[in-house]
């Protein structure tokens, strides 16, 4: 670990305890969204449209409702119309028109897989059985399956009805749902001026989160006319909100408890069966669940978006970059939000650039509507600009290293969208990369093998955010401190959570016991994603714990009739500053209080949160033959501001590069021309496995954060960032040819060796 902070004593935080959901998870206790039991729970099942762009002409539930063992049927007739609303809840954004028609089609179903009718029946045999003999009746449409198409001239229009913000402009009858444009300086001027002008366009295809855990979605409407739902998701409080607007309930008639979460990066924000459980209940005055396949996963749940990005970037002679632009088109799927905002905030962030320009696009086309994927966006702006930068280094050969520490971002650096950063470590990784044991040793270019060998290295960024988070804190009669948070914990967030708040406290992190607790129970808490949940929860931790040691004071001062500010507190035990035969543990305060139990609560909104940026090193060997791609070292070095629990920080890194390996290598939307996904299933998905990988090194930098008490910057999303670009550099460096297309699959190879021959 390298480390510029300084170096305080802290007792907790840095340590590896046990995660505190750890044995119930070993051990199977640990209920997900599909283990829920409900007494005269009814099975849902959903009929989704084979093709991907039809009107849907008529509905005929008749058959279905006859069935033995049917108790409801449902098509979107049983939802209210809503309107164009911009709704928002973290990572989400668009109108409640299109979050409501997402959960179930209307007039028109937009991508294979997309939900008509729900049913409910007493098991999932019957539930499934019913579901075929609903027939539809479409108009089959011609489909738009990448941003070519989608934005070609005479392109068919997913959205008749809509009008798409060009530029400040409404321009209705487009497949862009939104251009936005960010400029700083001249860049005219600076290509202008510039020794070495390089362009490339990458192109990046879907792909999705790859959670182990399906979707499902349990609902009962109760006799209070309130709605009650269980469901794995990152955001009980966006389910809340997403609930409550398909229903056009209030927000109080619904009440969300979250399950554990078997996998998210991002894909478990939005809602799909949850709506549709409540209504089926409603009708039946049942509880209902409803579950998806795998199929169903890849079919109609949010992928991360695909698209094209074009980068352009020149440097004087010195090596000093003057001028970038950017053209940005990514997948939205079927309704708007492809994320272009972060892509912009994104795609230059990891250099000093005096003049850039970013073209953006969100664009509409017949693919399930994206959801975010662990740095939405940034992956895929971070493939054109490292690509473009390694471009620049082979051709005026500078080490790719130093060119980067040239032209590196810094605190004060301005970014793309205005604002300045603050403290960064973008400079101390890319020292920490070039001191590696990784980048110090020989490559061996023509290993024994007879394959080739290439090494790449690559930057990325991830601008994290803040959000709303809440933590109620009680002190137990036996001295243990009871936690209390709304962030679902995906990668360990109890732990640090509770190691914050254990921190102040001056106690173990086991004497801190967290619960994820339902909506009616804790205050609102946004969504477990953004790197936001060790850095905003554990700021809310930070704060309640320090008002539980002013309510441990006040109930001393009461119990001993002493003014309050002859006590102090320190680790655990509070004592009198003057009498030294005053003093009390945590347990014997809280064995019977003067005025109540010792309970305090916190809750924040942080506008800022410390950026993250990563670089990593990819060797590759590649056999010429097959094309087929082994890696075989690999090393994330990150800015991890203060390592909270090191462990799970470790963890983080390598999950992301090993997400990033598969983006580069492996994984892919395999798409007919009719928009049909003929891949989706984990035997032909290509995920990469242990076996594909290498144990992948990981390089701790901490550089603290201006932002949080500890320094915390969240960790979980830069690293997914330089994998493609790295791994793109490194096939380069092997073999001299650039591939601008993910997957860098083996016919892909092969196929560029023989033009290249």
């Amino acid at each position: 670990m390298v480390s510029t902070s300084e170096n305080k004593n802290y007792k907790v935080i840095g340590t590896r305890p046990i995660r505190h959901d750890g044995y119930d998870k070993a051990t199977g206790r640990a209920q997900y969204g599909a283990d829920i039991k409900l007494p005269g729970m009814l099975i849902g099942a959903v009929v989704r449209s084979p093709y991907a762009h039809a009107k849907i002409k008529s509905i005929d539930t008749s058959e279905a409702e006859k069935m033995d063992g049917v108790f409801a049927v449902m098509t979107a007739k049983d939802l209210p119309r809503l309107g164009d609303v911009v709704r928002g809840n973290s990572e989400e954004s668009g109108s409640e028109k299109h979050l409501s028609e997402n959960v179930m089609a209307f007039d028109k179903v937009l991508y294979k897989g997309h939900v008509v009718a729900g049913v409910a029946a007493k098991d999932q045999n019957t539930a499934f059985e019913a579901a075929k003999k609903i027939k539809v009746d479409y108009e089959v449409l011609k489909p738009v399956i990448n941003v070519d198409q989608a934005m070609a001239k005479d392109a068919p229009i997913l959205h008749q009805d809509y009008s798409s913000d060009h530029l400040g402009k409404k321009v209705k009858n487009s497949n862009i749902a939104a251009h936005v444009r960010h400029e700083n300086g001249d860049i005219d001027k600076g290509f202008k001026e510039s020794d070495l002008v390089i362009e490339k366009e990458v192109d990046m295809q879907t792909v999705h989160q790859g959670y182990i855990e399906p979707h499902s979605g349990t609902a009962v409407w109760d006799e209070e006319d309130r709605v009650k739902v269980w469901t794995s998701t990152q955001g009980s409080f966006a389910v809340r909100d997403s609930v409550s607007k398909v229903l056009d309930l209030d927000v109080s008639r619904v009440k969300v408890t979250p399950m554990e979460i078997g996998g998210g990066f991002g894909g478990k924000i939005p809602i799909y069966l949850e709506p549709i459980s409540a209504v089926l209940s409603k009708k039946t005055r049942r509880p209902v669940k409803t579950m998806m396949s795998r199929t169903d996963v890849f079919d109609a749940t949010g992928p991360g978006p695909g698209g094209k990005v074009k980068v352009k970037i020149g440097i004087d002679s010195e090596g000093k970059i003057l001028a970038a632009y950017a053209d940005i088109r990514l997948e939205a799927g079927a309704y708007p939000e492809a994320f272009i905002e972060a892509a912009a905030k994104c795609v230059f962030s990891c250099y000093d650039v005096p003049s850039m320009k970013i073209d953006a696009y969100d664009v509409v086309v017949n693919k399930p509507s994206s959801a975010p994927y662990r740095a939405p966006a940034s992956p895929q702006v971070a493939f054109a600009t490292e690509t473009v930068i390694d471009e620049i280094c082979n051709i005026k050969g500078y080490d790719p290293i130093d060119f980067r520490l040239n032209n590196v971002a810094e605190k004060g650096t301005r970014t793309a969208l205005g604002p300045k950063y603050r403290t960064i470590g973008l400079k101390e990784c890319l020292e920490a990369a070039k001191e590696s044991d990784h980048w110090k040793s020989e490559l061996d270019s023509n290993p024994k093998t007879g394959k080739k060998r290439g090494r790449g290295i690559a930057s990325g960024y991830w601008f994290n955010i803040g959000f709303k988070s809440s933590v109620n804190l009680s002190l137990n009669p036996d001295g243990k401190v009871a936690l209390i948070e709304g962030s679902t914990d995906i990668g360990g967030s109890r732990a640090s959570i509770a190691m914050q708040a254990a921190e102040v406290l001056g106690i173990p992190a086991e004497d801190v016991r967290p619960s994820v607790v339902d909506t009616d129970s804790i205050g609102i808490t946004d969504v477990t994603g953004g790197s936001r949940t060790t850095y905003a929860t554990g700021y809310a931790a930070y704060n309640a714990a320090h008002k539980l040691i002013e309510e441990i004071i006040e109930k001393a001062a009461l119990k001993w009739d002493i003014n309050k500010d002859q006590i102090e507190y320190s680790d655990g035990v509070v004592r009198s500053k003057t009498d030294s035969e005053l003093k009390m543990t945590l347990k014997e305060i809280a064995d019977d209080p003067p005025g109540g139990p010792i309970v305090s609560s916190a809750s924040v909104d942080l506008e800022e949160a410390g950026g993250g940026f990563a670089v990593h090193i990819a060797d590759l060997e590649i056999d010429e033959e097959t094309g087929k791609t082994d890696v075989v070292n690999y090393t994330a070095i990150q800015d991890v501001g203060k390592a909270i629990h090191p462990s799970y920080v470790e963890g983080q890194m390598q999950g992301g590069a090993a997400q990033g390996i598969g983006w580069a290598l492996n994984e892919e939307y395999f798409m007919s021309d009719d928009g049909v996904m003929l891949n989706s299933s984990y035997l032909d998905y290509r995920m990469p496995i242990a076996l594909d990988l290498p144990m992948i090194n990981t390089i701790m930098v901490e550089v603290p954060s201006e932002e949080h008490p500890y320094g915390v910057r969240g960790v979980g999303e830069p690293p997914i960032v330089p994998p493609v670009p790295a791994i793109g550099n490194a096939i380069n460096d092997a073999l001299g040819l650039r591939l601008l297309s993910t997957p860098m699959k083996p016919s892909r190879i092969t196929e560029a060796l023989k033009r290249k021959k």
